[in-house]
């Protein structure tokens, strides 16, 4: 049996997360940036732009994510944190319109990004991924973890690149409620972490 540790993504673990979005998904292009920059910014931004934005983000800390070691081989990737810092996802209609919770609270985390590599898909590293992301928002002082999953029972098939917000039924094992369903293959939910 494989032995999988979760770990925070630290300066010294910078090589680590970029392995982990080598082979599977959008990671490397994107450099877990799509949520923290602005379309016009992304627009104007290339790969190694976003590298440099995703080092410095790591280095100035708290760390921005999480990463799956299976083995000791870093294998997914997982993007929580204050969603003041992802601003994109108030800038993001769907979720503007509809989330519940105030886009300046600082008490509101986010998932917003899985990433698995491919030979590691079906051992369940996201499930993995998210608990470790529940306890880290939970010791950071977050209130409210919201997430935004799709839903592959509706809209049709979805390519794995599609799939890095993560699928609702994650989320809804993990004990999330759903608060809006801004189009049918698109959800929002929400875990209240402090009563």
């Amino acid at each position: 049996m494989a032995q999988i540790t979760i770990e925070a993504a630290t300066p010294d673990r910078f090589t680590d997360a970029q392995h982990t979005w080598d082979n599977g998904g959008d990671g490397r292009s994107c450099q877990c940036q799509w949520w923290t920059i602005t379309n016009a910014e992304w627009q104007t931004t290339t790969r190694e732009d976003r590298e440099r934005l995703f080092r410095d983000e790591v280095e100035a800390g708290p760390p921005p994510g999480l990463i799956a070691y299976v083995d000791g081989e870093p294998a997914g990737w997982v993007r929580v944190g204050p969603r003041t810092r992802q601003p994109r996802l108030a800038r993001t209609r769907n979720f503007a319109a509809h989330s519940p919770e105030p886009w300046d609270d600082a008490s509101v985390w986010a998932v917003s990004c899985f990433v698995v590599r491919k030979e590691h898909r079906g051992q369940g590293l996201n499930d993995r991924l998210l608990a470790a992301a529940i306890d880290f928002a939970r010791d950071g002082g977050a209130r409210v973890i919201e997430a935004y999953p799709l839903d592959p029972a509706e809209g049709g098939k979805k390519s794995s690149s599609d799939l890095f917000h993560g699928v609702v039924s994650t989320f809804a094992n993990a004990g999330f409620r759903e608060v809006a369903r801004p189009r049918p293959d698109l959800a929002i939910v929400a875990l209240e972490l402090t009563g």
